[in-house]
Parts: structure tokens; sequence; C-alpha cells
């Protein structure tokens, strides 16, 4: 208003003192301050960056598993942490189903305005490389953030499964074709791949049964409705741990730090059978460039502080930390290396 004002006054008054130059007209004059005007206001608006003071009410953390499943816990202490360290509630939403794509939906429609944020998993990566149908696409409508962890899934059984290593697995399973059924928190996941890798190495076949997290599906192995799973470490370690569940495997190339004692899928007959579970934040594609930057730095920051990592390291999880820019090439490598892998194996994943 004070900026309209003066040149309201200008205008009317015409140009101000004498001198030799000739007075502009008055079109001349609105000219020059609606010029004034928008510059003024542009450098006030870059001056307060929505990244300034971000955030100034609580942000929404959408996860696409049930509640305790891998995903869903790494995912609550980040955001628990970060309520800390933002000094605003940081609020976990599980909208599960679809293989985590109606959480990776809702966020890529949602506002770019970094209130909605996704903490997505390998599945994200899978679901972009293998289905063509969805109604969003996660290489041109989210834009990666900064990863969280990236942690081995781990082979369990129930108590009273009678196979007790690897090769007794294998060997029951091709004694019963096509009878076994191994679980996974749903189709296109990164333990449904586990599970089909490890199938495909071992020249076994077996049933696959989706469901909507972690949990569900350790509840069906251990009252003995599924026969193997290969579990995020998150869920399936404190079980191992409490003796509810027998551990067969790792997946990593070597034995896991937090689980020694644990030999690895690939020195059970099965050499070069390696995979990850990786997790981080997307945010939706449109968001500013400088707001994105602010929260993949403060994801950083709490990932580096003691107290989070503590209770990372309790759940079994190994952190993840990486530049923005360097995530983003992870992610869209993660997504070209699946679909060879979907289309050498030819899975179909509809």
């Amino acid at each position: 208003m004070r900026l309209l004002r003066i040149a309201q006054r200008f205008i009317s008054r015409g140009w101000p003192g004498g001198g030799l130059a000739p007075r502009p007209d008055r079109g001349q004059l609105l000219t020059v301050f609606i010029w004034f005007c928008c510059a003024t206001l542009a450098a006030q608006a870059a001056a307060q960056s929505p990244a300034q003071d971000y955030p100034v009410r609580p942000v929404r953390v959408v996860i696409g598993y049930a509640a305790g499943s891998s995903t869903d816990i790494v995912g609550r202490v980040m955001a628990a942490q970060l309520s800390v360290y933002w000094k605003e509630n940081v609020v976990v939403e599980n909208r599960g189903g679809a293989a985590g794509n109606l959480a990776a939906d809702t966020v890529a429609k949602a506002s770019a305005d970094g209130y909605t944020l996704l903490f997505a998993q390998n599945g994200l990566a899978i679901s972009a490389a293998a289905l063509s149908d969805l109604p969003y696409s996660a290489e041109r409508d989210l834009v990666a953030l900064a990863p969280v962890a990236a942690t081995p899934h781990i082979l369990i059984v129930g108590p009273d499964f009678p196979a007790k290593t690897v090769q007794e697995l294998i060997a029951q399973a091709k004694a019963q074709p096509g009878k076994l059924a191994f679980a996974s928190s749903g189709v296109g996941n990164s333990d449904h791949l586990c599970g089909e890798l490890f199938n495909l190495m071992a020249g076994i076949e077996a049933i696959h049964v989706p469901y909507k997290g972690g949990a569900p599906a350790s509840t069906d192995l251990m009252a003995g409705r599924i026969a193997y799973y290969f579990a995020g470490m998150p869920v399936g370690l404190p079980l191992v741990r409490a003796g509810r569940v027998h551990a067969l495997g790792v997946t990593s190339a070597q034995r896991y730090a937090a689980t020694p004692e644990v030999p690895t899928i690939a020195e059970q007959g099965l050499p070069g059978y390696e995979a990850t579970l990786w997790q981080g934040f997307f945010a939706p594609a449109a968001i500013d460039t400088a707001l994105g930057a602010r929260i993949a730095g403060d994801v950083r920051t709490v990932l580096a502080q003691p107290a989070t990592k503590e209770k990372l390291q309790a759940a079994g999880v190994t952190t993840f930390d990486d530049s923005q820019a360097d995530f983003g090439r992870f992610f869209h490598a993660e997504i070209e290396k699946w679909r060879k892998v979907v289309r050498t194996a030819n899975l179909k994943l509809q």
C-alpha cells in the first residue's frame, strides 16, 4: 500500500524538481513505478523464502505400510527426533496397501509446501520399474530428499518350523514343490523381491502371500500359516532375540554386525545372493528447491545425533547418510537396476 501511495503521488504531481531534462508524462511515470514495485516485491519474496522459518506448523509423514512394519518403525524414530529438532509436531500417517503406492500417490499429489512428506523404501523404486499403470510417476512426481537407513533383511521361520538352516529350507521346499508359502509386506516390495530371488537361485517353487506390512506377516509366520519371511531387521530382529522366531540367514554379502551369529544366505549354498532394504524421505517434485535442501539438511543433522543413532541401532538398523543429490542419483539407479531384474527374471508384479 505504501508503494501504491508513492506512485499515486508522483503520478498526480508530475516529475519532481526542475532541471533541463523534459518531464516524463504520467504513462511513463506509471510504467517506472510498476517496474519499481515489482522489483521490490520480488526482493521481499526472495528474502522470505519458505525455507527460512520452516516448519511453522505440524508436518505430516505418510508411510505406505502398516504400523509395526520395518519402514514404520524407522519412520517413527525419525519423526520423533525431527519433532524435537524442529520444535513442531511431526505426525505419522499409515496408508498401507498396494506395496506403498497408495501413500506415494497421496504425497505425489499433495501440496508441495514441505508439510506432507513420504517415508518410503525399495518398493517405491521396484514399483516404478515394474508397474506401468500407477496413478503417479515416482520419477516425475516425487523428489528424493534424504536417505535414512540401509539394512539387510533377515530370513526367519516360525518356532515350530522343522527347517533350521537355509539348506534344510531348500530341501523341504524341493520335497514339496509349490506347497510352502512365503510372506511379504506387499507385491513388489523389497521383501517380496528377496523371496523371489531366493526361490529363483535355489530352484524352488513357493506360494507368495502378500500382507499390508511386516507385523501381520510375522504374526502369521509365528502362527504357522506361513513357512518363511525375509523380514526387515526392525521387525525380524526383536522376534529373533525374544525367541519367537528362528533366523536362518541374512541377505547381506557379509555377516551383519548386529547379528554376527547368523550366517549369510550366500555362505549357505547360494553364492552371490545379496539384497538390502533402504529407506528415506521424499517430497512432491514441485517443492521449492531451497526448502527441499533445508529439509534434507535437517534430516542429515538429526540422523547424526547420538540419540537417533542409538534408537536406530537398537532396532538393528544401519544408517545411510548421503547428500540429497547423491540420494537422488541412487534412487534413479535403483529403478534402472530393478527394471533389469524384473525383465531378466520375467517377474509379474501386477
